[in-house]
C-alpha cells in the first residue's frame, strides 16, 4: 500500500502562495530593497522582517518499509516586510538580516531532526510533532533576540546575538 502526502507549512503570518518569497542564501544579505510593504510609521519599529519555512514531505510504506522524502526552506517575504526610511541604519538592516538567520537556523534544525528519524506508520503526526517543537523554538528565538537587544538598540547585546546566531549555523553547517 503505497501513501502520499504532501504537505506545505509556512510559518509567519498567511503569505498568499503566489507571493514573492525570497530564499535564505548564505552568498546574498537582504537589502532595504527587498522590503516592500508598507510601513507602520506609527509604530516604535523602525522595521518588520516577515520570514518563515517552507516544508513539504511525502511517504510511502511498502513491506512495512517507511520511505519519507522531504524539503525545508527558509523564506523572507518581501510583501509582508516593510521599513520607514527616515528611521533606519546599516545596523538596523543588519538586525532585520538575523531575524532571516534565525529562521534558516531553525530550518536547519528541523532537516536535523527530521535526518535519520526512524518513523513508525504515524508519520504524519510524527513529523507534524518534530515541526511544531522547532516552530516555538524558532518564535521563541526570535522574541528572545528582540528582547535581549532591545530591537537592536542594545548595541553589546546585539553583537553577542549576531556572534551566537554566525556560531549556530555553523555548528549546523551540515544540515543547510
Amino acid at each position: 500500500m503505497k501513501i502520499l502526502l504532501a504537505l506545505l507549512f509556512i510559518l509567519i503570518g498567511s503569505p498568499q502562495i503566489n507571493s514573492e518569497k525570497i530564499v535564505w542564501n548564505e552568498n546574498i544579505q537582504l537589502s532595504w530593497e527587498d522590503f516592500r510593504g508598507k510601513p507602520i510609521r506609527s509604530g516604535n519599529f523602525a522595521a518588520v522582517t516577515s520570514s518563515g519555512i517552507s516544508f513539504r514531505y511525502s511517504y510511502s510504506i511498502k513491506n512495512e518499509k517507511i520511505d519519507v522524502k522531504y524539503s525545508v526552506e527558509s523564506f523572507f517575504t518581501p510583501e509582508n516586510s516593510w521599513y520607514v526610511p527616515e528611521r533606519v541604519t546599516p545596523h538596523i538592516l543588519k538586525h532585520e538580516q538575523a531575524h532571516f538567520d534565525i529562521t534558516e537556523l531553525h530550518a536547519r534544525m528541523l532537516r536535523k531532526n527530521l535526518d535519520g528519524k526512524k518513523f513508525s506508520k504515524r508519520v504524519k503526526s510524527e513529523i507534524e510533532s518534530i515541526y511544531q517543537q522547532v516552530e516555538q523554538k524558532r518564535r521563541a528565538m526570535q522574541n528572545k533576540f528582540d528582547t535581549e537587544s532591545d530591537h537592536s538598540r542594545n548595541i553589546e547585546k546585539e553583537a553577542s546575538w549576531q556572534k551566537f546566531i554566525a556560531q549556530q549555523l555553523a555548528y549546523y553547517e551540515s544540515w543547510k
